[in-house]
């Protein structure tokens, strides 16, 4: 029985980190924490936030398969649009309850949403940033 009760305290503690995780990721970007809270409606305002349209909601998440790479997508975008490369999607995949936390409370600041190049550079240029690595010509 006391097992069962230190599981149930971790368990809401884990929940309570990443709720406080993703309300912080919607303040830096520009958003209303409580929208990370609300279902569905927190999807639409992370698509507002990686700059891709609303309807990726749907395929996120009622297509099999393609949610799953659609949501890899968004979470590679989330750290992009945060100046995050890919290994640190590979973290937030692989070992969320540390890498939601660091970009979080960390100090990464939104750069723009990164999935829309056109908001993208104009948000930079509204910061007075460089470019970004889908700017430069090959």
């Amino acid at each position: 029985m006391l097992f069962i009760g230190i599981g149930i305290i971790f368990y809401l503690g884990v929940i309570g980190l990443i709720i406080a995780s993703m309300w912080k990721i919607y303040e830096k970007a520009g958003e209303e924490g409580w929208k990370s809270i609300i279902p569905i409606y927190n999807l639409i305002t992370l698509m507002k936030i990686v700059g891709k349209p609303a309807w990726w909601v749907v395929l996120i998440c009622l297509v099999p398969v393609a949610n799953i790479i659609f949501l890899v997508w968004t979470y590679n975008m989330l750290s992009k649009s945060f100046g995050k490369d890919e290994g640190f999607t590979i973290g937030m995949l692989l070992l969320g309850i540390v890498f939601f936390p660091m970009l979080a409370f960390g100090d990464a600041v939104y750069e723009g949403p990164y999935g829309d190049p056109e908001a993208f550079q104009a948000y930079k240029k509204r910061l007075g940033q460089g470019q970004f690595d889908f700017d430069q010509q090959l």
